[in-house]
């Protein structure tokens, strides 16, 4: 890619990982000595990234396209085999990774959400099946606090904006478990079924995990029924005053 980016990309994932974020790290940014052309011409880089794997929801797509189920067998058995080893003995493996990859992906968004991070470019391919942040697009932490921040100039209809993240989490979340239709249940009407209602969990799951992470932010012990009409009240107050997100919590803290 060009250079600027790339070498975004490394400061942000240094950044995400002293941030106690689940993310890939940057190992080296290279310049090719070539050019890249975009809207102009600007010097080309190579970034190495780290990762505990590149297997993304993208990958099961292209292997699910091939439509040969002994392939499909081969990738899946070797994501369990190298992220999720604690799940092989299970009767019910596809459905297991899909829950615990739902845990680990609402894991990820909720603690973007925490710090204002936006990642820019949400896509499958984009998505790691080891529940890191990966492949950033043009990327960013937000400032003034407006949910339909968005980053990427060609995201000109805010799919990927911030507040927009958890429900592209959950659409990427419906295209895995497309892929693994085959290996949850020889019945593909009873396993679409079985699908389905995993999927439909992610809404309860992922406010619960936000609504907590907003307490932890905000300071608050235990739970209180009025907790979400206090936090939604101080999220409205600072979209409508363009408050810095991160500096409103800093000076709450004082």
């Amino acid at each position: 890619a060009a250079l600027g980016p790339m070498l975004r990309e490394y400061i942000i994932s240094e950044a995400l990982y002293g941030l106690n974020i689940p993310t890939t790290r940057s190992l080296a940014v290279v310049k090719t000595g070539e050019d890249v052309i975009r809207e102009n011409i600007l010097k080309g880089a190579i970034l190495t990234r780290v990762a505990s794997s590149h297997i993304r929801v993208g990958t099961f797509q292209y292997i699910t396209a091939r439509q040969n189920k002994d392939e499909l067998k081969i990738l899946f058995d070797y994501t369990i085999n190298r992220h999720y080893p604690n799940i092989k003995k299970s009767k019910h493996q596809a459905v297991d990774l899909l829950k615990v990859l739902m845990e680990k992906q609402i894991n990820l968004v909720v603690n973007w959400m925490r710090v204002g991070f936006v990642h820019g470019v949400m896509n499958t391919d984009n998505m790691s099946i080891s529940g890191e942040a990966i492949d950033f697009g043009p990327c960013a932490f937000m400032d003034n606090y407006d949910p339909q921040t968005v980053f990427s100039s060609i995201d000109q209809f805010g799919r990927y904006a911030y507040f927009n993240q958890p429900s592209i989490t959950k659409w990427n979340l419906a295209r895995l478990a497309e892929c693994l239709i085959p290996l949850i249940n020889e019945n593909k009407d009873q396993a679409i079924e079985i699908a389905t209602e995993i999927i439909n969990t992610f809404e309860k799951n992922y406010e619960e995990k936000w609504s907590n992470m907003m307490r932890d932010k905000l300071g608050l012990f235990g739970e209180d029924p009025k907790d979400q009409v206090l936090i939604l009240d101080l999220l409205t107050w600072m979209h409508q005053k363009k408050a810095d997100y991160t500096n409103t919590f800093c000076f709450l803290m004082n």
